[in-house]
Formats: structure tokens, sequence, C-alpha cells
């Protein structure tokens, strides 16, 4: 955690670049964009971040309900979507002087990315994608709680094979997001958009891509939601004492991380 955080600016210029292949005035504006943002987000986000871990620490412990895990995520979701916003100034500085070439290949790189993500969710039969996702689950629950009882991993599949999550629905919703942002960003690119209306123009993409314009899918994502804290708050209440220290203890490294990145 520590060295990710430290090395953010880094990292995250390297996963967009795979997306844009920026030239070098452009790699320079992101780049500057990006360490700009570190370094309002180590300032005025950590902290709150740090609330929040304290927080999940100190209920570690005890049993938990659907309401207070979506409670926990709709602040999160609160705290990324703020620090997504911060980097529209960088967008809006870098997105008109795009190349069509650039476009071009970000629209093969979301379509590697969607063809990612269909191997692994729509390809092979039901029995084997319900599979992977169990096994995925599993992995994810056991790095926070350690090594999982027969039961809690009969309770995961249950829940798996119960939840309305369709990867269908999860795919169309994928291809109008990258959609959207390569009509956006050719508009921006065109001139089509003016000057001063492309801030508020990337801040309308970025909020398509936090709630979509799709009722059904609204719908079909609230369901989710309210399933996942569900199980989520089931799954916990399941753990033993020593699988919940062990959360404790994960949260509080975690903790110790990001308080060494507060400044001064």
């Amino acid at each position: 955690m520590r060295l990710a955080y430290s090395n953010a600016p880094r990292l995250a210029f390297w996963w967009i670049d795979g997306y844009f292949d920026f030239e070098s005035e452009q790699a320079s504006t992101v780049r500057s964009g990006l360490q700009r943002a570190h370094e309002w987000h180590r300032k005025e986000e950590l902290p709150l971040l740090l609330a929040q871990l304290d927080k999940l620490h100190a209920r570690a412990l005890e049993p938990t309900t659907p309401e207070a895990v979506c409670q926990l995520a709709n602040d999160l979701q609160i705290r990324y979507q703020t620090t997504l916003q911060h980097m529209v100034p960088t967008v809006v500085a870098v997105a008109p002087g795009l190349r069509e070439a650039q476009i071009k290949h970000l629209e093969r790189e979301l379509a590697k990315r969607r063809a990612d993500w269909q191997r692994d969710y729509q390809d092979g039969t039901t029995a084997e994608r319900m599979e992977r996702r169990i096994n995925k689950a599993v992995d994810r629950t056991e790095s926070f709680y350690g090594k999982l009882r027969p039961e809690q991993v009969e309770l995961l599949r249950i829940q798996m094979t119960t939840s309305a999550f369709d990867p269908s629905i999860q795919s169309r919703e994928s291809l109008r997001r990258h959609q959207d942002t390569l009509a956006i960003l050719a508009q921006i690119r065109s001139g089509s958009v003016g000057a001063d209306q492309v801030a508020s123009t990337i801040t309308s993409l970025l909020q398509r891509s936090y709630a979509s314009p799709d009722a059904n899918y609204q719908k079909y994502q609230t369901l989710l939601t309210q399933q996942g804290c569900s199980n989520f708050a089931a799954l916990h209440n399941s753990m033993q004492p020593r699988q919940r220290a062990q959360l404790a203890e994960t949260l509080k490294s975690y903790a110790a991380d990001l308080r060494s990145q507060l400044p001064g």
C-alpha cells in the first residue's frame, strides 16, 4: 500500500498512457496534472480515507448490517468521484490536442479490455463461468480474512449462484460507456465543443459513468448493490473471531502505510 500510494502518479501515468500513447508535450501535461492531483489527494483526501479505515478497524471485530456496508460503499464512491473530478482540468488541457490516431488507439485498447472481460465472465459453460467467479471471490475474501472454512466457501457459492449479476447487462453498459467516451473525445478534438464547454462536457461524461442514463441498468445496479451489501454482511457475520482479527490487522496495516504518506 505504501509503495503503491507513494508512486501513484507514475503508476497512473503508465496506465493512462497505455490507452492513449501520449506524445512528449501531452505526456508532460498529464504527468504534471497527476502530480498536482496526488499532492491535493495527499493533503485533502487521504485524511478522509484514513478516517474511514479507522472506523472499519474499530468495527472489524463486530457483526455488521447490510445498511452499514452500503453506507461504507457510498462513502467510498463519493471519495472516488471527488478524486476523478479533480483530474478534469488535466483532461481539458489534453483532450483538444489528441490526434485521430490516438482516438483509434484508445478504441482498440477499450475493445481489448472488453474482450478480456468477456473471456473472464462470458466465455465457457455456465458452470465454468461460475467456478471462475467463485474462485475470485474466495481469493479476494481470504486476502482480508485469511483461510475460509468450507461452510464459508459454500456460503459464497450460494451467494454467487443466486446473485442478480448478468454479464450480458454488464457488457452492454461497458460498451455504452466506451462509445460515449470515444464520441465525446472525438467531438472535443473536432472543435464542435466550445472551449468554454469542454470542462462541463467532461464532467457530464464522468457523471454518466457513475450513474448510467439507461433506466433499466439503473434498476439492475440498484438490485446488485443491495444484494452485494446483504451478501457481504452475511459473510462477515459468518467469520470466526480469528478471521475478524485478521481483517482488523489487515486494515491496521493499510492505515499505517497510508498514514506514513500524510504531508508534513
